[in-house]
């Protein structure tokens, strides 16, 4: 697991990511708007406790964010005092090529599996994130 999280929260991938995506996007907030695209709507305090950053910090890349018409903020549905992350077209449409490059990435990785092989580790990875987000010593 640690050499898998090393590997995968490495920022040059992200990096490497953003540029097969053919895309300008800061390192810093590419992490931030793909989780608003996978999890919208999105408060900024648990998007920050998501990525491991303050949420001042992250409140202001969001900002920046908005100022590239990628996100969107809008009150909570539950609660208005809280402002939630939305995506925008624009954003989708860039999530899509950052999707498409992470797929081009992934049938490198997978070149020599076969089929079978990356049905059972979707299934598994399945799995294993669903038991983890049920532990509660592991939400807190």
């Amino acid at each position: 697991m640690i050499d898998i999280t090393s590997v995968m929260n490495r920022p040059q991938r992200d990096a490497v990511m953003v540029r097969e995506a053919g895309i300008v996007l800061d390192r810093a907030l590419f992490p931030l708007l793909v989780m608003v695209q996978r999890l919208w709507p999105i408060g900024i305090v648990d998007l920050a406790d998501r990525v491991g950053r303050d949420h001042t910090t992250v409140s202001r890349q969001v900002t920046k964010l908005e100022s590239l018409g990628l996100v969107a903020r809008r009150s909570n549905a539950a609660d208005g005092r809280v402002r939630d992350a939305v995506i925008t077209a624009s954003g989708k449409a860039l999530t899509d090529k950052i999707d498409a490059a992470r797929e081009a990435m992934a049938h490198k990785v997978f070149a020599d599996w076969t089929d079978q092989d990356v049905v059972d580790l979707a299934r598994l990875m399945r799995r294993f994130a669903d038991a983890i987000r049920k532990d509660p010593e592991a939400q807190s």
